[in-house]
């Protein structure tokens, strides 16, 4: 069980556990579970069963789950605000990493086809804005406004989570299951916020799969401005910006007020003193803080992971089959995919 620890380090940090919490949820000492974390000692097969039961998976996860990337790895990225605490977004990874390896369990046994798939780029021969419009036209996306972004990642195989992250100090997540890009991202954030954090991940898994540089958040977010605002169709619409057109702009392209400025102010379309200017508007009205209208934007929800978990029900799986498929202990630890439950239908 190559690797066993670093898979028991993530587990647990994933639910949330010290290491003296899940010693006593599965029975054995404090030192016994540091030894088999830092892969000193095995654990006996009944022990084994114990570790996995107490972590919400089955043991043949443990034993097959394999090396952990972590968050600093090439192919794992965070977006992440400088004033999230390390514990929030390490739990965070460690979610994330535990999705990927359900996820790969799952692929081995499911062929996902994809009508798409979501390229690897070389950033030094591409620019980021140049990446966007090479992904767009790959997917053969119309011009202008991209609507429900999730339903086009989802159709290139990305499988993409949502779940409440418990603080809005941290967006998404996003890091390759093998050939299937995987991104995580937070209920919390508004609907604007949240497609650009899809956008932004987006860039991360097409432009720093291979190789990372000291500028990868630079790059993602100039990718992500490209593919949601393509300067050339919206050039026109940044001319000589008004506070009052933001609002139209901003139901249209179904990006946040401040993208849209800082979009007009790095095409060379609005000064610094009117960027300025701007924000100062901003401040004075709460829209720092919360923007008006991202209420009224259409709704961004992943169906993915429940279609499997549906395809899987239809083909005559139980729910405890579909979570031994992807390692859950049971089907109530499936988080994953789980199977819509049936309507009952009144009778008489």
């Amino acid at each position: 069980m190559e690797d066993l620890g670093e898979v028991l380090i993530t587990a647990r940090r994933a639910c949330g556990l010290t290491q003296e919490e899940l010693a006593t949820a599965a029975g054995v000492t404090q030192a016994a579970l540091s030894r088999y974390e830092n892969d000193l000692r095995q654990p006996e097969p009944e022990v084994l069963a114990r570790l996995a039961r107490a972590l919400g998976v089955t043991e043949t996860f443990l034993a097959r789950a394999g090396r952990v990337h972590g968050g600093m790895a090439i192919d794992a990225h965070m977006r992440r605000r400088m004033t999230a605490k390390p514990t929030v977004w390490r739990q965070l990874e460690a979610k994330l990493n535990m999705y990927r390896l359900h996820a790969r369990m799952m692929f081995e046994e499911v062929s996902l086809r994809a009508e798409q798939r979501v390229p690897t780029l070389d950033p030094i021969e591409l620019t980021p804005a140049d990446a966007a419009r090479f992904v767009r036209m790959q997917w053969r996306m119309p011009l202008g406004p991209v609507r429900s972004l999730i339903r086009w990642l989802e159709s290139a195989g990305c499988l993409v989570i949502e779940e409440d992250f418990g603080t809005t100090r941290v967006d998404g997540l996003s890091q390759w299951i093998d050939d299937h890009p995987i991104i995580l991202i937070n209920m919390r954030a508004p609907i604007d916020r949240k497609r650009m954090t899809l956008a932004h991940e987006l860039g991360h898994l097409c432009l720093h799969s291979v190789d990372v540089s000291e500028h990868v958040e630079a790059e993602a977010n100039e990718f992500a401005a490209e593919f949601l605002m393509p300067i050339e169709v919206i050039r026109p619409q940044l001319r000589n910006l008004k506070i009052g057109r933001l609002h139209d702009l901003k139901r249209e392209w179904g990006v946040s007020m401040q993208a849209l400025v800082e979009r007009a102010h790095g095409s060379g379309l609005m000064s610094a003193t009117e960027r300025s200017n701007m924000y100062k508007a901003f401040s004075a009205r709460g829209w720092r803080t919360t923007e008006p209208l991202s209420g009224e934007l259409a709704p961004e929800h992943p169906t993915l992971p429940v279609d499997i978990g549906n395809a899987l029900s239809r083909k005559g799986l139980a729910a405890g089959d579909i979570a031994y498929l992807a390692g859950f202990a049971t089907p109530e630890h499936n988080e994953l995919f789980p199977a819509a439950q049936p309507r009952l239908r009144p009778v008489g």
